[in-house]
């Protein structure tokens, strides 16, 4: 088996090619339109949430996260939140993850603030993880007006049982055109509201990171704090054949922060190798425990023959997340190790 270390060839113009065999195989668990993949476990199953594709939120099954199927409620993909809140409007819900709380399960979504045609953070509740999670609440729970709205909103509970939620101003939304930053707010007890005032964690100063970084996620390892991010663009520019889309992540000293992010970044990028195959885009990621370990999901897209992009959505995959003199990596992905 090769080394599980993630240095490849470098498709990001600012990042130097490395050698061909210390290149991982990633090959995607579910080769469907499923971006931005969170995954819950429950039970003798593990459930894996979607951004909207003919539903608000789409929803997979596995027992063993290498073989994974739609729900679907008879010929329909099955949805977990079929009817949004009062202030969301249809067709944008993006990001979804659930937490479960002592009540029962917590919905953060992004979705379109009707009133300001901005994209915004909600929340909404369920007793049963498939849903039907719902809200009526009539404003947004977190909307950033004057910094190009609020997307990505990702929960993460400490080990005192405090929650916290963290966010992104789209700040590179075309009508804007700002610098993008990652904040963390704590949450009530239920998880369905914030309380007191967020703190700033990171924003896009880094070359590869281009005009954003986005999708928090925080991940406590011993005594320590990781939060994992994804940044550039996650399509395409005109004059790419891979997306520029990236992972990285910073040290933190809390779950408010102070974070600095690592010299390494970025972890995780787009590559074309002969042996290792292609991967296009990766990004979006989100971390679950099974057991002792962690494990990373996160999607890429998927490539036409001989690695050419094309419109085939984003595919889901799933690796070890492994720890080495405190740094995070990634092991292989679980598809390719079978």
């Amino acid at each position: 088996m090769r080394k599980p270390f993630l240095f490849a060839l470098a498709i990001l113009a600012c990042i130097a090619p490395a050698q061909a065999q210390e290149q991982p195989a990633f090959v995607p668990v579910f080769e469907t339109d499923f971006p931005d993949p969170f995954i819950l476990r429950n039970g003798g199953e593990f459930l894996a949430y979607a951004t909207n594709n003919r539903a608000n939120v789409q929803m997979a099954r596995s027992t063993n996260l290498v073989d994974w199927e739609l729900i679907r409620d008879g010929d329909e993909r099955h949805d977990a939140m079929p009817v949004l809140p009062p202030w969301a409007r249809e067709g944008f819900t993006w990001a979804p993850e659930v937490i479960r709380t002592d009540a029962g399960y917590v919905l953060h979504f992004t979705a379109k603030d009707r009133r300001s045609g901005l994209q915004c953070l909600g929340s909404a509740f369920s007793t049963d993880p498939r849903g039907p999670f719902t809200s009526q609440a009539t404003e947004p729970l977190v909307c950033q007006t004057e910094d190009g709205g609020t997307i990505d909103s990702h929960a993460f509970r400490d080990a005192d049982g405090q929650l916290y939620l963290y966010y992104k101003n789209d700040g590179n939304n075309p009508r804007f055109r700002r610098p993008t930053t990652i904040y963390a707010q704590r949450l009530t007890p239920d998880g369905l509201n914030v309380v007191g005032e967020p703190a700033a964690l990171i924003r896009n100063d880094a070359r590869w990171e281009n005009h954003a970084i986005e999708a928090p996620t925080m991940v406590r390892h011993g005594d320590g704090y990781f939060l994992f991010y994804s940044a550039n663009h996650f399509g395409w520019e005109e004059d790419q054949r891979l997306s520029a889309y990236a992972m990285g992540y910073a040290r933190c000293t809390g779950p408010m922060g102070p974070c600095v992010k690592a010299p390494n970044n970025p972890i995780l990028y787009s590559y074309n190798d002969r042996e290792a195959g292609c991967l296009s885009g990766p990004g979006h990621q989100s971390v679950f425990e099974v057991g002792d370990r962690q494990f990373i999901s996160f999607h890429a897209h998927g490539a036409a023959r001989g690695c050419h992009r094309a419109q085939l959505g984003r595919y889901m995959y799933i690796a070890p997340l492994l720890w080495r003199d405190g740094a995070p990596e990634l092991g292989f992905g679980l598809r390719s190790q079978r």
